[in-house]
């Protein structure tokens, strides 16, 4: 989809390559996701790769969780477009595999992966492929060193300890993540992680739940570091189909003004002002539509003719009901008016007239 440029914002971290994917030193966000089909189905994580691919992610965690998974990454990497994070817990030898594969990257987790010589071995094998590291800690996996500080100072000295030992070896192509599920635990591990380090890091609050509590945990964490600079790619963790993340994130960078990914849906919430306009099915229907368009562009569905072109002035097009019929209009300026049952064929006349699609 065409993407149109954005604000900027701060530089705090280094970059570093997974894949082809640059993450970090002003690269845009990438968006991620992890596929929750059983490894060892070749067939069906394939396929649900290409599916989130097809959404807008840009990078895909697969779980290897075991010799079977192992041997069904293998393949996995060789046939899927984008590149691969293995997802790696508890068995440093499905991490040495998996780097073996071909994987882009492997996620490491501090609180599970066994002593520093395990990891060391883990970082010496990236070493030897040319690959990254993530190395991913969760609040409810910490180090048990560390199990007697505050969360969100648990979570950024078991990744600090990590970190220097990776740096002391001479490797540097690595990511960080601090995710919880608490998201004031969240958005304070990550803010006083990079007053120490300048890895990229990956953000997302863990176990958010379903897709609106997901989504709005997601929103309030991410909203409070992105803008700042801190955060360099990101995963909407959902308890749903794994490509329903997707929307979700653009939709939040989209809301920071950071990434755009197709056209945004404005609408007001309706009162007794749009005398039986009916603003929710129509936005339904036109955020339906635009979901085939790729062009970035501002679409307003407003309930009524004496507040709508002026509250929604900004909107490329938009339309404002009324009691029998309705207005089409752009930039605040009235084009035409046509009947309540033309409003919808109207807006999208307007809106491929100027070559949209």
């Amino acid at each position: 989809m065409a993407e149109t440029a954005v604000q900027e914002r701060p530089i705090t971290s280094r970059q570093i390559m997974v894949g082809d994917v640059p993450i970090g030193g002003g690269a845009q966000i990438v968006v991620q996701s992890m596929t929750n089909t059983m490894t060892y189905d070749v067939e069906a994580t394939v396929q649900q790769i290409y599916d989130l691919n097809a959404a807008g992610a840009e990078l895909v965690r697969v779980s290897v969780n075991g010799s079977k998974a192992l041997k069904g990454f293998r393949e996995i990497v060789e046939r899927s477009p984008i590149p691969l994070i293995a997802d790696i817990h508890f068995d440093y030898r499905m991490a040495l595999g998996a780097a073996d594969a071909g994987a882009a990257c492997v996620r490491i987790n501090p609180g599970n992966i066994g002593n520093d010589d395990r990891f060391r071995q883990v970082i010496e094998k990236v070493q030897e492929k040319g690959i990254a590291m993530r190395i991913g800690v969760n609040s409810g996996s910490v180090e048990k060193r560390y199990w007697d500080l505050p969360k969100e100072e648990a979570l950024v000295a078991s990744a600090l300890h990590k970190v220097e030992i990776a740096e002391e070896m001479g490797f540097f192509n690595f990511k960080v993540s601090l995710k919880a599920s608490h998201v004031p635990v969240m958005v304070a591990a990550n803010k006083k992680f990079r007053e120490y380090s300048n890895a990229p890091l990956h953000l997302g609050v863990t176990e958010a739940g379903t897709k609106l509590p997901g989504a709005i945990k997601s929103a309030a964490a991410l909203g409070q570091l992105l803008p700042y600079g801190i955060g360099d790619t990101i995963r909407i963790s959902l308890a749903e189909d794994p490509v329903e993340e997707i929307p979700v994130a653009y939709q939040i960078l989209g809301a920071l003004d950071l990434r755009h990914r197709g056209p945004n849906v404005i609408a007001c919430p309706s009162c007794a002002r749009t005398l039986g306009f009916d603003v929710i099915g129509v936005a339904a229907q036109v955020e339906e539509k635009l979901k085939h368009y790729e062009d970035h562009f501002t679409v307003a569905v407003m309930g009524c003719v004496v507040n709508g072109p002026g509250e929604a002035r900004d909107a490329d097009y938009g339309v404002a009901g009324g009691r029998d019929d309705g207005v089409i209009f752009s930039k605040g300026k009235p084009l035409r008016k046509v009947g309540r049952d033309e409003i919808f064929d109207a807006l999208f006349e307007e809106i491929e007239k100027d070559g949209h699609k």
